[in-house]
């Protein structure tokens, strides 16, 4: 038997899902670097975000071992009620319980209120993965505004300890929980190593993905509408990849897709496995990312470790990239960004290269950062 500390990790979506994005990224990245210093449980969906079906071949409502010291759990839906929590949770006794979501009932509410009935053990964390930002606020409101209700008047606040990934986000949530402990510390990147590749550039072309769920506060409305304006003399290809989360958005960027100019071609591809991610970002010129929030940007970051620049907004906590030469975060003005994706389609394979090898660099370099597997062992050790 190990006896190594145990985390308790309570997630929606934890791989084989893809669909939900950064926060399964954020999961697998956390418990592939600290898996050897700790043995770690997680509770989680048996489905993909927006399938009505559980993975295939996977045992639900009850553990699967991955290995000597990772256990999943798999529940079905409605199936994580309050009592089998709090019998999982003293069966674990787990030293560390990691919630990584803001509104989530099963896990992330419910946890907490079952640890507040039953003096349940072990230091409590919640990563609120960006969802206390004014971007993210505005959609939904209403139904954030009860769960932060919930979490006011319940006192589910108590004993617990807030991870921001950034300043901002430190701010974010002191917004709504002044009282309560924050430590800030970035995400986990993704740890596996890259090569750089090249890809042919002609003056004139330009050809962006965005990876991305297609929803409001990823703001692809926004940059297809700012590309009507895109000029004659040079043509952009856009390849849209994420999960189609909210139809009516959809049906509006559609429209928007139909008054194009014909410079500005469209193909929407759908969702796309995290193990191919990397291979997609380098088979383009630059990854594009208009967001009115990220509390990290996976995608971000892997455009970037795949040599791929990036044009994104100035809500994330990726700045002053166009010193480094490795992208534009920009005000969300139209003008600004098409001035970033003209830029881009002007250069020629040299510059281009130029570019592509500063990004993957920049990548690289923050990816062999061995600091942060021990600012995390602080947090959880404090």
């Amino acid at each position: 038997m190990s006896n190594k500390k145990k985390i308790l990790l309570f997630t929606d979506w934890y791989e084989p899902g893809y669909k939900a994005g950064g926060p399964i990224r954020s999961c697998k990245n956390f418990v592939s670097v600290m898996q050897d210093s700790f043995r770690i449980f997680i509770l989680t969906s048996d489905r993909d975000l927006g399938d009505i079906a559980p993975y295939p071949g996977i045992e639900t409502d009850g553990w699967t071992v991955e290995g000597a010291d990772l256990q999943i759990w798999y529940a079905g839906p409605g199936r994580l009620k309050a009592s089998a929590i709090a019998r999982i949770v003293k069966e674990i006794r787990p030293d560390f319980v990691y919630l990584n979501s803001m509104y989530s009932w099963s896990f992330t509410i419910l946890p907490l209120w079952v640890r507040l009935k039953s003096r349940l053990p072990g230091k409590w964390v919640l990563a609120p993965r960006g969802m206390l930002q004014q971007g993210a606020m505005q959609f939904k409101s209403v139904k954030k505004k009860v769960f932060l209700a919930l979490f006011k008047g319940m006192g589910l606040t108590r004993r617990l300890a807030f991870q921001a990934t950034d300043s901002q986000e430190q701010e974010d949530i002191r917004r709504y929980f002044p009282a309560g402990q924050v430590v800030v510390l970035p995400n986990f990147p993704m740890g596996e190593p890259v090569p750089w590749r090249s890809v042919r550039k002609k003056p004139g072309t330009l050809s962006c993905v965005f990876i991305s769920r297609l929803a409001p506060k990823k703001n692809l409305l926004w940059l297809l509408t700012a590309l009507r304006q895109w000029p004659a003399d040079a043509t952009l290809r856009l390849i849209l990849r994420g999960e189609m989360e909210d139809r009516d958005y959809w049906e509006k960027c559609l429209f928007v897709i139909g008054t194009l100019p014909a410079t500005v071609t469209v193909q929407m591809e759908g969702p796309v496995a995290h193990e191919e991610v990397i291979q997609v970002l380098q088979q383009q010129h630059i990854f594009v990312l208009p967001t009115l929030g990220e509390n990290f940007g996976h995608a971000i970051f892997e455009a970037l470790l795949a040599g791929k620049p990036v044009v994104i907004s100035d809500k994330t906590p990726w700045s002053n990239l166009e010193v480094k030469q490795v992208g534009f975060d920009l005000p969300l003005e139209p003008a600004a960004f098409l001035e970033a994706l003209r830029k881009y389609a002007a250069m020629d394979q040299s510059l281009y290269d130029q570019w592509s090898r500063s990004a993957w660099a920049y990548a690289k370099g923050i990816q062999e950062n061995s600091k942060l597997k021990e600012d995390y062992k602080k947090l959880l050790f404090s």
